[in-house]
């Protein structure tokens, strides 16, 4: 008799169905049954990649998961974990180099793309900055505050010095809410257009202040804020 693991025959057809018919030819569980089989090649993963998904709610939210919420799961352990997070580290640099380097009003659903896969599955909050030159491609990229569930602390005077620092000249200020709902806040309203004030002295111009979440994202300029 075959000494091969019963669950060999269905990895093998697991992993021709996606050769042939791509991603979406999967569900979210078999598509992380096939990222975990490298970390547990002796293992049926069916059972881990459901309870992943029970817990978590989706395939983003897995990989996106923290690490130590990860190492909470009964038979998630290091090789598994790091496993997931190569897949999110791959997913998010394809993301950038979409962008970077590269004029990004004219690529706008792809920063957003890149924004949300790098922000929306956060539990705090996370203040990042987008630096453009003059022919508003990017020249980079930074997280310059992290808060909490609902707050970060953002101060206008830094981000225009960064700015200055740069030699940008304009910028694209992009937070995550936690919560999964993009309206943004008063204090966000407020602290948006002394960002916008500052900038206008020095020539610096905020095109945009994007708020993502699962939920979706919310443009200030495209709800009249800016």
């Amino acid at each position: 008799m075959s000494d091969k693991p019963h669950h060999t025959g269905h990895r093998q057809r697991l992993r021709q169905r996606f050769l042939k018919g791509g991603p979406d030819a999967l569900p979210d569980y078999e598509l992380l049954e096939l990222v975990l089989f490298g970390a547990q090649p002796r293992r049926d993963m069916k059972t881990l990649a459901k309870t992943l998904l029970k817990r978590f709610g989706s395939f983003a939210e897995v990989i996106s998961a923290e690490t130590s919420d990860l190492a909470g799961i009964e038979g998630m352990g290091e090789g598994a974990i790091a496993t997931l997070k190569a897949v999110q580290a791959a997913a998010l640099r394809l993301a950038r180099d979409e962008i970077i380097e590269r004029p990004v009003l004219s690529n706008w659903q792809k920063l957003m793309d890149y924004c949300r896969a790098a922000m929306a599955y956060e539990k705090t909050e996370r203040f990042r900055v987008l630096y453009l030159n003059r022919k508003n491609v990017l020249i980079a990229d930074e997280v310059q505050q992290k808060g909490t569930v609902d707050h970060t602390p953002v101060y206008p005077r830094e981000v225009v010095k960064r700015a200055l620092e740069l030699g940008a000249t304009a910028l694209i200020m992009v937070h995550n809410h936690p919560s999964g709902d993009p309206t943004p806040s008063q204090a966000d309203i407020e602290m948006t257009r002394e960002v916008m004030a500052a900038g206008e002295k020095l020539g610096i111009v905020l095109h945009d202040h994007v708020i993502v979440s699962k939920g979706g994202h919310n443009s200030f300029k495209s709800m009249g804020l800016i």
